[in-house]
């Protein structure tokens, strides 16, 4: 019996000691977690990296990064910003907490609040488009935050309009806003280079009006407010991407956290439709708003050097929903088991593991800027598409949607995706119907 009881307390302790290992709180190991970068460009499509396949611009530093890391081919998202920002934010689809468009319900949790309540520093800069009470972004978890859009709507490129810690400042004397805006994310990662932190950077590039950048032959340092626009300068203001991704890259390096920074890229839905781009050898129009590739099929890029293989090529249908859980998994961040998250993480795939868990379906609940409360609604996987009248396409053979399939055609696919828009028919919850309707009716 003594050795039984003496048996059991090592397996206890050993236990203890393996569960703290991976938890949140561990002092011991906060050192050792990585530092987050999540890079978010404003209507940037699939088709505006050149290691994609675009041939209109140059993005040597996206590139790069997808070089040594891995870039991945099926990654979508909603066809606009605030959609796609509550999802990725809170690693739930729309259907449970999207109420208006320029909004994030108070009620939900983001990863600022995850990452701030496991000691991470964290900050976001750029643009915020979520509610214009003054206390939102620490309320959603960020320390430090430098932002467009958070209490107004000024000029955000030329002499632009900022909040710094909700404070508002007004530029007038030729400051250019995704510089001012990097810059301020750069001092962050300088600030905070000892200590584990999470940095969300909401780019306000390539969003329309299209205008010259500081690096344009037609820069106007004296140019104030948003009424000129010419989709000439979205090649301009994509290269200012890249270069300000570059900058950021550059500042990890500099202060030798590399090894110790997992960075992630992607654009927050399809480009503007005023935009044609040279794509694979064809002209690809933009479809921001819409329902199909040109409006949900963005980029995304991860890069994590000695941690993750450089040069790989990832297949599998990942969306919005997964960044959440995927960095929270790099992070060792245990995610509340109340929340009932939609999103997959994809870090072992990032590891190379085998046996991990693939998406198998993208389930899509859009609302956007539609106040009536008229949603649409699907379930897509890399090859067809159900939506809940029963109208089931071949996503690659009839992307314009004019002949529906029979589900006997492809009943194992039919089934699964039935079974997915099946669990969600009760998923929108009352106090963000009733939250919906009463800014409806303002």
């Amino acid at each position: 019996m003594k050795k039984l009881f003496v048996l059991s307390f090592v397996v206890m302790v050993s236990f203890a000691f393996v569960f703290q290992s991976y938890g949140a709180d561990d002092t011991a190991k906060k050192s050792e977690r990585p530092n987050i970068i999540l890079i978010l460009a404003d209507d940037f499509g699939y088709e505006c990296i050149a290691a994609n396949g675009g041939e209109d611009y140059k993005t040597p530093n996206i590139d790069r990064l997808a070089e040594n890391g891995v870039r991945f081919e099926q990654f979508y998202v909603q066809p606009l910003c605030t959609p796609t920002r509550v999802q990725l934010m809170t690693g739930l689809y729309n259907v449970r907490n999207y109420t208006v468009f320029g909004q994030l319900h108070r009620s939900q949790k983001t990863f600022g609040n995850f990452f701030h309540d496991a000691g991470y520093v964290t900050g976001i800069f750029g643009k915020w488009q979520l509610g214009h009470d003054l206390d939102l972004p620490r309320h959603f978890g960020f320390d430090t935050y430098y932002l467009w859009q958070h209490t107004r709507r000024p000029p955000r490129y030329a002499n632009p309009g900022l909040e710094d810690q909700g404070k508002e400042i007004d530029y007038t004397n030729g400051e250019y806003g995704p510089e001012l805006i990097a810059g301020h994310a750069m001092k962050f990662i300088e600030d905070n280079k000892d200590k584990p932190f999470f940095l969300y950077y909401p780019m306000v590039l390539t969003h329309a009006p299209f205008q010259p950048t500081p690096d344009s032959p037609d820069w106007d340092a004296k140019r104030i407010g948003e009424q000129y626009t010419n989709p000439k300068h979205f090649k301009e203001m994509t290269q200012y991407v890249d270069l300000n991704v570059g900058r950021i890259v550059k500042k990890v390096e500099d202060l030798g956290l590399t090894k110790k920074t997992l960075i992630i890229f992607l654009g927050d839905n399809g480009t503007g439709r005023d935009i044609i781009t040279r794509f694979k050898g064809q002209s690809y129009q933009g479809g921001k708003g819409l329902l199909n590739d040109s409006g949900m099929h963005v980029p995304l890029i991860v890069s994590f050097p000695g941690t993750i293989k450089p040069g790989i090529v990832n297949t599998n249908l990942t969306d919005s929903t997964d960044i959440l859980s995927t960095i929270s998994e790099a992070a060792g961040i245990f995610l509340p088991k109340e929340i009932p998250f939609d999103g997959i993480s994809f870090y072992p795939q990032l590891l190379g593991r085998d046996n991990t868990a693939v998406r198998d379906w993208s389930y899509t609940w859009y609302l956007g800027q539609r106040k009536s409360g008229e949603e649409s609604v699907f379930v897509q996987d890399k090859q067809y598409r159900l939506y809940p009248n029963g109208k089931f396409f071949d996503r690659i053979q009839d992307q314009q949607e004019k002949n529906p399939l029979k589900p006997d055609s492809a009943k194992e696919a039919y089934e699964k995706l039935q079974n997915a828009l099946d669990r969600y028919k009760n998923a929108r919850p009352e106090n963000i119907q009733k939250a919906q309707a009463i800014s409806a009716n303002q």
